[in-house]
C-alpha cells in the first residue's frame, strides 16, 4: 500500500493549477491533493489549517511571493516544491538553498524526480527546516551574508558564503574550505558551484574555485596564496579572467 503524501498546490494560474493537478494525478499516485490555493492571502490559512506534508508553491502571486508565504509558515513543518518561470537570481537562491524547484512548463520527469527527493526527505523523517533558510537568503540584500546548504553524505549543512574560503573538485564530490580551518565535502559537482556561487567566488582552474576576498599574492609562476596559507594553481585558461579582478 502507497503511504500517501498530503499535499496543497498554492498557484494564481489555473491552467497551471489544473496541468500540476493532472499530472500529479497521473504520475505520481503517492501524493494526495487535499487543498489549493490560488495567492499568498489564501495560502497562508490554508496551510495553517490542513497542516500539509508537501506544498507546491508558485514563486509569484499577487498579494505577495512565496517567500512571504513561507515567513507567514514559519511555525509549520513541510517540504516545498517550487514552481517558476522567473529570474536566474531566484534559481541560483534556490539552489544555494537545496531547495526543490520547478520550471514552468513542468517536465513531467522532473516532476516525478523532484516528488521522489521529497518523498525519500519525509520517510527519512530527517528534521531539516530547509524553509527557514531559503527565507532568510531572499531577505539577505547581500549575497556574501546568504547562506549555502550543503548536501552531504550525513545529510545537510549549512555555511555562510562569507565562510568559505576555496572549493576543491573531488570526484563526484566538492570539498570546501573554510574560515575556521574545517573542511566539508559536499555531493555535487564543482561545476554545480560554479553555476550558483556569485562573485567573489570565481573558477580558477579545472579543479578549484576561489573566494577572492580571501587572495593573499598571485605568483607570476601561475598560483594564488590564499590568506589560510594554502596555495591554489591557476590554469592559463582562467588567467585573465581571475587578473581582471584586480586591475
Amino acid at each position: 500500500m502507497i503511504t500517501k503524501i498530503k499535499s496543497v498546490i498554492v498557484e494564481d494560474e489555473a491552467a497551471a493549477r489544473d496541468v500540476l493537478r493532472s499530472y500529479l494525478t497521473k504520475y505520481c499516485p503517492q501524493v494526495e491533493i487535499v487543498g489549493e490555493a490560488h495567492n499568498s492571502r489564501e495560502a497562508v490559512p490554508l496551510l495553517h489549517e490542513l497542516q500539509p506534508q508537501l506544498v507546491f508553491l508558485d514563486v509569484e502571486m499577487p498579494f505577495g511571493n512565496a517567500f512571504d508565504v513561507l515567513e507567514a509558515c514559519s511555525t509549520l513543518s513541510f517540504e516545498t516544491i517550487f514552481v517558476t518561470a522567473f529570474s536566474d537570481y531566484s534559481l541560483k537562491a534556490l539552489n544555494r538553498s537545496a531547495a526543490y524547484y520547478l520550471l514552468k512548463p513542468i517536465s513531467i520527469e522532473e516532476l516525478i524526480t523532484a516528488v521522489n527527493k521529497v518523498q525519500q526527505q519525509i520517510h527519512s523523517k530527517e528534521l531539516f527546516n530547509r524553509n527557514k533558510v531559503i527565507v532568510e537568503n531572499f531577505r539577505e540584500p547581500k549575497p556574501e551574508k546568504q547562506q549555502v546548504i550543503l548536501p552531504t553524505m550525513e545529510g545537510f549543512e549549512v555555511v555562510r558564503m562569507d565562510e568559505i574560503v576555496r572549493l576543491k573538485g573531488n570526484g563526484n564530490f566538492t570539498d570546501l574550505y573554510l574560515t575556521n580551518s574545517t573542511k566539508k565535502m559536499a555531493c555535487r559537482f564543482l561545476k554545480y558551484f560554479d553555476e550558483m556561487l556569485p562573485l567573489p567566488f570565481l573558477r580558477v582552474h579545472k579543479s578549484h574555485m576561489v573566494n577572492l576576498n580571501f587572495v593573499k599574492l598571485y605568483n607570476k609562476g601561475g598560483y594564488i596564496t590564499l590568506q589560510d596559507g594554502s596555495e591554489v594553481e591557476v590554469s592559463p585558461t582562467y588567467k585573465e579572467e581571475f587578473l581582471k579582478h584586480f586591475k
